[in-house]
Formats: C-alpha cells, structure tokens, sequence
C-alpha cells in the first residue's frame, strides 16, 4: 500500500458512511468510485488483517448488484436488468450488465439527443464494467469463493454481447 494507511483508512472510513455502506442512509451506488473502493477495502485488510475491511468490500459487492443491477426508481420497469426474478437474480446479479449509478436517467428513444446531458446519465458503459469485472475477480481471490469468477463471467459474456460488434470483417467496441 502506497502513502499513509491512517489516511486511506480515515478515507475509506468515512466513504462507508457517506455512500451508505454503513448506516442509515440510502446506498448511492457510482459503479466507477465503487469498483476502487472494492480494491481499496482489500487492500486495508491485506495491510491490517481487519476483518471489517473484508466485510465492507462484501457489503459493497451485495449492494453494487442490488442497486445497479435493477432498473432505477424512477424507471417504470422493476426488478433485475436481465428480467431474472427476485431469486435467480440474487444468484446472477451481473448477467444482464450494471448500471453505472449516474443522477440522469439514460435517454430514451423517443427524447433528442443532448450531447451535454449524455455524460451525466445512467446506463452501462464498457470502460465501467471492466473495473467492476477487475474488483469482482480481487474479492475472488482474496476470498477464493468462486461465485465471484461467475459473475464476472456472466457479466464478461454480457458485456461482449452487447458493445463488440464486426464491421469491414473486423471487431471493434461501442464504449457505450
């Protein structure tokens, strides 16, 4: 771990309770921040053998998926983005893609395109799900659960499937 462990502690510390991982506030989910913090829990317990670190980056894992990997509150559909019922999707939170947890909803089809809006609205975006795919394979290996190298199978399968596409005979990659 690079510079101060008492300052990425007081750090992650206090990202816990101001993004909801801890306590009572309502979870706000950023699958960019979120996938840093992963790694960053881990790397505190690594450094202190703390269990609470362990279990904060557990935490944050189960709300990542319970979050961003339902529609919005403010979307009229519910439920898991891959349509799983309640069950099956708490048992593949990643198979139909995370949202990145912006403030704007994504745009819909039927509203103009607004360039200036665009980077401050939800949906799932390539470059996001790799950083969660590399958090997801940390907590596998510090844990050695495979149920994280499922997901992030599932999550790689979906991701391919949805941005990589072939023009002129030659793969390339939507980044959004």
């Amino acid at each position: 771990m690079f510079g101060s462990f008492d300052l990425a502690e007081k750090t992650m510390n206090n990202y816990a309770r101001e993004t909801g991982i801890l306590g009572d506030c309502k979870p706000r989910r950023c699958l960019w921040t979120d996938s840093f913090a992963v790694c960053n829990y881990l790397g505190l317990y690594r450094t202190s053998k703390n269990e609470c670190y362990m279990q904060l980056a557990l935490k944050l894992v189960d709300q990542v998926h319970f979050v961003l990997g339902r529609h919005r509150e403010d979307d009229p559909r519910r439920g898991w983005i891959s349509g799983m019922n309640e069950k099956e999707g708490k048992r593949h939170p990643t198979i139909g893609g995370l949202r990145i947890g912006k403030r704007l909803p994504e745009c819909r089809s039927e509203e103009p395109f607004d360039e200036s809006l665009e980077w401050k609205r939800d949906g799932q975006y390539y470059h996001y799900l790799t950083r969660w795919i590399h958090a997801l394979n940390r907590i596998s290996q510090e844990t050695k659960y495979p149920v994280y190298n499922l997901w992030v199978t599932e999550l790689a399968k979906t991701m391919h499937a949805a941005f990589v596409y072939e023009k002129n005979g030659q793969r390339r990659i939507y980044g959004r």
